[in-house]
């Protein structure tokens, strides 16, 4: 069961206003509408009655409500007996949707440390449907996430740019093109894939259709084995060939906005060590082909 689900059902008990709530987690209604609606599936029960005035709690609810506020009270507790004792400003959790900003992983932390070698991470695996939530929720400091566009409450420092790609069967006919347009591929079957919002989704064009099934992929890691598996397509940036190999699929250029891929922080996150992380990310995208050196990090970046 989804954990970010259980919290929204309560968030939801307390305003019983979709659009109140909603606001709460800094999503628009309709997809923290459609997480309820997939918990109310997943528990074979309606949680809230809903008309066109008001929203109430159905018995089930109340039930599913005062057992959700017990279980996510041990859950906060659990958590905070582990981050007990004064923050340290600077020891930073980044969070990682799959292989992160490639090659140029390492030249990010090392610019970092270029700046204030004080500055310490933890690592966080994101998913593809939670890589904002987790840093507006407070659960990461800065995220390397997939940018599309504006978020609110995040700002972006966009790092590097990734053609992408379509991931097919090895065993399809499309395996064999040099490249891909959307033409090609306009009936294929594709594997269902979260995304966090419509403007992802928008991205994704094909793609995204069957983004909110209950089974839709999460982990950018696991598409190509999906593919492997299913004999659906799935789209991907041209590095995943390089970190997910696999012997059953083809990467292949597709035609299509490319992959951006950016650091996210909070925007009203002012700490030292978050701005130079940002001053870190805007320096790794001017520098494109090459590491940073101290002499770059002194020069000013528009």
């Amino acid at each position: 069961m989804d954990i970010r689900a259980l919290r929204y059902a309560v968030t939801l008990a307390e305003e019983l206003h979709f659009g109140r709530a909603a606001q709460r987690h800094y999503i628009s209604p309709q997809p923290f509408g459609r997480h309820i609606q997939r918990l109310e599936q997943d528990l074979g029960a309606m949680l809230f009655d809903r008309t066109s005035r008001r929203v109430t709690l159905t018995p089930a609810g109340e039930r599913l409500i005062a057992q959700a506020r017990t279980l996510l009270t041990a859950l906060d507790s659990l958590t905070d007996r582990h981050t007990e004792g004064p923050a340290d400003p600077r020891h930073l959790t980044l969070g990682v949707l799959g292989f992160g900003l490639a090659e140029r992983g390492t030249d990010l932390v090392q610019a970092v440390h270029a700046l204030d070698p004080a500055i310490a991470f933890s690592y966080a695996e994101l998913d593809l449907a939670d890589q904002y939530d987790a840093i507006r929720g407070h659960r990461v400091d800065a995220g390397i996430v997939q940018y599309v566009g504006p978020v609110d409450g995040l700002v972006f420092e966009q790092a590097l740019t990734l053609p992408r790609v379509a991931v097919v069967p090895a065993r399809s006919a499309l395996a064999e093109a040099d490249r891909l347009t959307q033409a090609d591929v306009a009936d294929s079957a594709w594997l269902p894939t979260a995304f966090p919002n419509s403007a992802t989704a928008a991205w994704s064009g094909p793609a995204a259709d069957g983004a909110h099934h209950r089974d839709a992929l999460r982990s950018p890691a696991a598409i190509p084995a999906a593919v492997a598996t299913t004999g659906r397509l799935a789209l991907h940036a041209d590095a995943a060939g390089r970190f997910y190999p696999h012997p059953g699929v083809r990467f292949v250029p597709l035609d299509g906005p490319p992959v951006q891929i950016a650091l996210a922080t909070r925007a009203a996150d002012d700490r030292p060590a978050v701005t130079a992380v940002r001053q870190a990310a805007r320096h790794l995208r001017a520098q494109p082909d090459g590491c940073l050196t101290h002499q770059d990090l002194d020069q000013p970046v528009v």
